[in-house]
This record gives C-alpha cells, sequence and structure tokens, in this order.
C-alpha cells in the first residue's frame, strides 16, 4: 500500500481544474449519483413513450441525447434532459466569470423548454452526434425557439447525410437501412474542394503550382465524393483535409456555425494549395506515389489482445473503403492520431454495428470489428474481419431454437 497527498483547490462552482489567462477555471456539473443511476435503470424498464417520459422527467441525464422508439410506432428525441437556466447575457460555450453573481445557474428547464421531438411528421429522427436542428430534416427543431447554450457546437458533416439518405427513404427493409448507412458520401467536401478548384484557377499558368497540382486538382473534380476502397481522389482529399486541419483546426469556431464553413472562412487560397502540395508529398513518400487508392492506405488489422493493438505494416491486413466521421461519413473507421506506421489502421468508429426490425418477430443483422472472440487463438477472432472491412451483416440469433442450430459446443452451469 501506498499514500500520497494531493492539494486541491474548489470555489462553490465546483472543482479547480485548470488555470488559464492568469484565472483558475472552475467546473460546475450536477452532481446527484443516486437519482442519476436510478433514472438510468428505471429507463430501461419503461414500456411505453408515457413511461419512458416519467423517468426523463427527473431531469438528472447530463451526457446522453436520447433517440427513442416503441412498438406503438412513437418515435422521440431528446436533445440533453438535465439542462440548467442560465442568463443568454453570457456565452457559456466558453469559461464565464464565477464572481459574477448573473452567471449562476438558476435551476433546472423544465423538459418540456428543452429541444425535444416527438413523432415528427415525416416518420423519421436520428441522432449521429450533431447538433439538434437537423434531426428530423425540415421536421427538426429551430434553433430561434431556445438559447444558445442547450447546445454547443454547429453542424458535422454526418447531419447533412443523414438527412440525405433519410428523406427520401421509404418501404425500409434491413438490408436498405443498412445501405443507407454504409453510404459514400463524403458531404465535407462539398464545402472544402469548391474554393480549393477556384484557387486553383486563379493560379497564372506559370505559376510552378499549376503544372505540379494539376493532375490531382483533375483527379478531385471528377471525384464523386464518395469514399472507396479504389478511390484515388478519396485518398488525396482525406490527406488533404488532415492538413488544413493540422492548420486550422485549433480555431475554435462558433456554435451557429455549420459543417466546415470555419474552415473555408479561415484559410487562405495559398493555404489551400500549399495543404494539398504536402498531402500529396505524404502519400507520395509513404506509398511510393500520390495515385495510391484509398484501400492500399486504409486498413484494418487485429494481430493479438491487446485494447490498444500493436499494427505493424508487414502484417497482413484488410483494406477498408471506409472513412472518418469528421469528412461525414455515416459508416465511421478513424485511427488514433499521431499514427506510427505509413499505413492507417482503423481504431475507432464504428465497433458494433446493429440493425434490428421489430415485430411479431424479431429480425437483426449486426457486425463485430474482428470477431466475437477475444483469444487469438480462437476461429472466431477475425471471422467477421472480412464482412467488418465490406460492411457485410451477419443474421443475428436471437431466438432459442436458433440458437441451439448453431450451438458449437453446450455446457450446464
Amino acid at each position: 500500500m501506498g499514500k500520497r497527498t494531493f492539494t486541491v483547490y474548489h470555489s462553490h462552482h465546483g472543482p479547480i481544474i485548470r488555470a488559464e489567462n492568469g484565472k483558475w477555471i472552475a467546473i460546475k456539473l450536477l452532481v446527484d449519483p443516486v437519482p442519476a443511476l436510478s433514472q438510468s435503470y428505471l429507463r430501461t424498464k419503461t414500456r411505453d413513450y408515457a413511461s419512458f417520459r416519467k423517468t426523463q422527467d427527473m431531469r438528472t441525464d447530463t451526457s446522453n441525447n436520447t433517440v427513442y422508439a416503441d412498438a406503438n410506432g412513437t418515435i422521440a428525441y431528446f436533445h440533453g434532459n438535465f439542462i440548467p437556466k442560465r442568463d443568454t447575457a453570457f456565452d457559456f460555450t466558453h469559461p464565464v466569470d464565477g464572481s459574477n453573481p448573473a452567471a449562476e445557474w438558476q435551476g433546472p428547464h423544465a423538459l418540456e423548454d428543452t429541444i425535444t421531438l416527438l413523432n415528427p411528421s415525416n416518420g423519421w429522427l436520428f441522432n449521429s452526434n450533431n447538433w439538434p436542428f437537423s434531426a428530423a430534416g425540415d421536421q427538426s427543431p429551430k434553433r430561434e425557439n431556445y438559447p444558445r447554450y442547450m447546445w454547443t457546437k454547429g453542424e458535422n458533416p454526418r447531419g447533412p447525410h443523414a438527412v440525405e439518405m433519410l428523406r427520401d427513404i421509404h418501404n425500409v427493409t434491413l438490408d436498405s437501412l443498412i445501405a443507407a448507412g454504409y453510404d459514400g458520401h463524403l458531404t465535407a467536401f462539398d464545402v472544402l474542394l469548391p474554393p480549393l478548384f477556384a484557387a486553383y484557377d486563379a493560379l497564372p499558368a506559370a505559376d510552378p503550382q499549376h503544372a505540379a497540382l494539376g493532375e490531382a486538382i483533375a483527379a478531385l473534380r471528377g471525384w464523386n465524393r464518395r469514399t472507396s476502397a479504389d478511390s484515388v481522389p478519396t485518398a488525396v482529399a482525406i490527406f488533404w483535409g488532415q492538413e488544413l486541419v493540422e492548420r486550422k483546426g485549433a480555431v475554435a469556431r462558433d456554435a451557429d456555425e455549420p459543417v466546415y464553413d470555419y474552415l473555408v472562412d479561415k484559410l487562405t487560397d495559398a493555404e489551400r494549395l500549399t495543404a494539398l502540395n504536402a498531402a500529396l508529398q505524404k502519400i507520395q513518400r509513404d506509398f511510393g506515389r500520390w495515385q495510391t487508392p484509398w484501400g492500399e492506405i486504409n486498413r484494418f488489422q487485429r494481430l493479438t489482445d491487446d485494447i490498444v493493438q500493436p499494427f505493424d505494416d508487414a502484417k497482413p491486413s484488410l483494406p477498408v473503403g471506409f472513412a472518418p466521421s469528421q469528412w461525414g461519413a455515416l459508416a465511421s473507421f478513424d485511427w488514433s492520431k499521431p499514427r506510427k506506421t505509413k499505413k492507417i489502421y482503423g481504431s475507432v468508429g464504428n465497433s458494433f454495428i446493429a440493425a434490428v426490425d421489430f415485430g411479431p418477430t424479431i429480425h437483426a443483422k449486426a457486425l463485430m470489428s474482428g470477431g466475437e472472440s477475444g483469444d487469438p487463438a480462437s476461429p472466431h477472432f477475425t471471422d467477421q474481419a472480412l464482412m467488418f472491412s465490406q460492411g457485410r451483416f451477419r443474421d443475428v440469433l436471437f431466438y432459442p431454437e436458433d440458437v441451439r442450430a448453431h450451438a458449437e459446443r453446450s455446457y450446464q452451469p
């Protein structure tokens, strides 16, 4: 046993967590653990919207956006749950002056005053860790009806993509729902690429960049902005986008600023072109040619049972055509940064994915990254790896008779 002593500081707001510009920063949180645990548990026992709504009235959930659906056909969305009333004269997306009494919380908002949806007329809603103002397309809540502190960021590129897929979907089946979830459109580049093309077109013909970037610009112009394993423009666009983020990603965007408009606003034409040149050089250096398909770079690999995988370019891996969610991908496949290998190996994003058809008989399809087993010696350690890399789902064995029919072994506890 060992002992260490720490000196900690707190105010009536809560603990001091850091200093900024010579001032201490305290964080204020709801600390009501027993009711919070009770709400989390009780809502799993509800059987209809009325009973679920009653648990939401406890207002102790501080972490989740909630999508609700039931057997009666009711669908609902709650953008948060516990939301304290605050003075809108302050910008609560940044630290505020804790010595000013006007900045204090003024009790929780009633649930009906928060951002919610119930049975929108279009028949669908979604959550992609996005702002709530596109959660049901044109039936979404209206931004002007709510105080700004009820959301913290503008729309991310997955929002427009989800709306694009859901607004025209009809007679949905498991397979058509999965296909929608794996659509490859990278909506961020709808915003980012036109200014790049304009910057290139403005170059004098004698400028060295005009010749150096011409082939890559032509590839991006001809790209349908959909990710795939055999796509060269996908690799160029993502490496270029990463260069943009590294240059301007630390700049805080406004809570009302959607998608990647803030990158467009804060970059010069020279920076866009320089970033493209840097991206091409990185691909050329690591893979021998900048015309490298995305699937040769973006890989799935599972070697050991370690939580943090020891990725290795010299060992087998599978090509993956999916992309990070920051570019608008619904089927998210992203990597830890900084990466220590030349190839990119997915480590975050979709890990367990399921599509469920609730009815008199339940049908479901699902996928796990790699396989069900955590034992590298098991045949089920990587038996879903190829399916995962291609977005091909397996049937879920839900009913006892189905489980028994596919059982490899049985035992009596």
